[in-house]
């Protein structure tokens, strides 16, 4: 390697990243989409069975088992892009499983919410507007109200999954964390909510005109590219608001930073930085026994 030769940033190193890692996010996209096989086995089952009750339950099983995996999945991925993006090496579905697992207390109120959002936000557009055209313009205003909490959830979703495969803080202070970062940092959250209205746009079209295409792109390509962008956005955010200020706040420089790991100290005793919390262990030994960092709490 050229120690010498500029390091590239910005666009150009996204693509550098993307490009070189490609391949593997097609793999990791995979793994990624078993989650969503409720849908397609209840899709099939709509497709052939035609007893409304059994059509009923079977959708609301899918649901179900969709909500309680989507936010442990979406850890695991997160732990596999975020090592992407830190130019580390990956074993795909080792790290994959480890995410899930580890995270999986945390990820799933998360993955909760996020389904329920998805569903409110569906049932507004679909109720709210008729209500107003029929009864009053006054029903436009919860549906501006549900959609501004639901852009609100999305951006915090732009950091707390990339700031849960990276640290220990409570689920607490993840989403004090990712609700302070979705408005610090507003230019980061309309780049990534941009190509996110593309992706998602681009992914109707197909749906709606090339089914097959859709069909075919699904499993390899979107949700792990997709992911990849936002943590390629965010982590720097998060770098810079929570974890570099941990390790300045022990008189340490991040790991990371110098390139040493893409996994930084777990076992410290600090989880509020802002509260003066601290760990008792030694930074070597810190370094030596752990991978993740508490990490600061934005006050």
């Amino acid at each position: 390697m050229d120690f010498d030769k500029k390091k590239k940033k910005g666009v150009a190193l996204y693509f550098e990243i993307l490009l070189r890692k490609f391949w593997l996010l097609t793999g990791l996209n995979m793994l990624y989409s078993v989650v969503f096989l409720p849908f397609f086995i209840a899709f099939a089952v709509f497709s052939f069975v035609r007893n409304y009750k059994v059509v009923l339950i079977t959708a609301l099983v899918a649901l179900l088992v969709f909500s309680v995996f989507i936010g442990p999945a979406t850890a695991g991925l997160n732990k596999v892009v975020r090592r992407f993006v830190l130019e580390k090496h990956s074993f795909i579905i080792r790290d994959f499983f480890d995410g899930f697992k580890k995270n999986f207390k945390r990820s799933l109120p998360v993955g909760l919410v996020d389904v329920f959002m998805a569903i409110s936000v569906y049932a507004s557009i679909q109720v709210y507007p008729v209500m107003a055209k029929n009864y009053s313009a006054f029903f436009y205003v919860p549906l501006v109200i549900t959609l501004s909490l639901a852009l609100v959830i999305v951006m915090m979703n732009y950091y707390i999954y990339p700031m849960m495969s990276a640290t220990e803080l409570s689920l607490k202070n993840l989403i004090k964390n990712s609700f302070a970062l979705s408005f610090a940092s507003m230019k980061t959250n309309i780049i990534i909510t941009v190509i996110c209205a593309v992706v998602a746009a681009l992914m109707g079209i197909m749906f709606i005109y090339t089914p097959p295409l859709f069909m075919l792109l699904l499993p390899f390509i979107p949700s792990a590219v997709l992911w990849f962008t936002i943590c390629f956005n965010s982590y720097p955010v998060i770098q810079k608001y929570v974890i570099n200020p941990y390790y300045d706040s022990i008189g340490e420089v991040n790991p990371e930073l110098l390139g040493y790991s893409a996994d930084i100290p777990e076992n410290n005793s600090a989880e509020n930085i802002s509260d003066g919390e601290k760990s008792t262990e030694k930074p070597s030994d810190r370094h030596k026994k752990s991978k993740k960092s508490n990490g600061r709490v934005i006050t």
